[in-house]
């Protein structure tokens, strides 16, 4: 949870709500950064495509 909370502060993006479980963690953002947070969580996992 703290490369992903850490990826999106990294960018600027406020995180409005947070969900979790067991076996996933959910977070609420606006609209508006929802490419930028894809990609940046990407990054931060090491799932960008070269």
């Amino acid at each position: 949870a703290q490369r992903m909370f850490a990826a999106l502060s990294e960018k600027g993006i406020n995180i409005h709500t947070i969900s979790t479980s067991e076996i996933k963690i959910s977070v609420l953002i606006g609209a508006e950064y929802t490419e930028l947070a894809l990609r940046s969580l990407h990054s931060a996992y090491g799932l960008d495509v070269s």
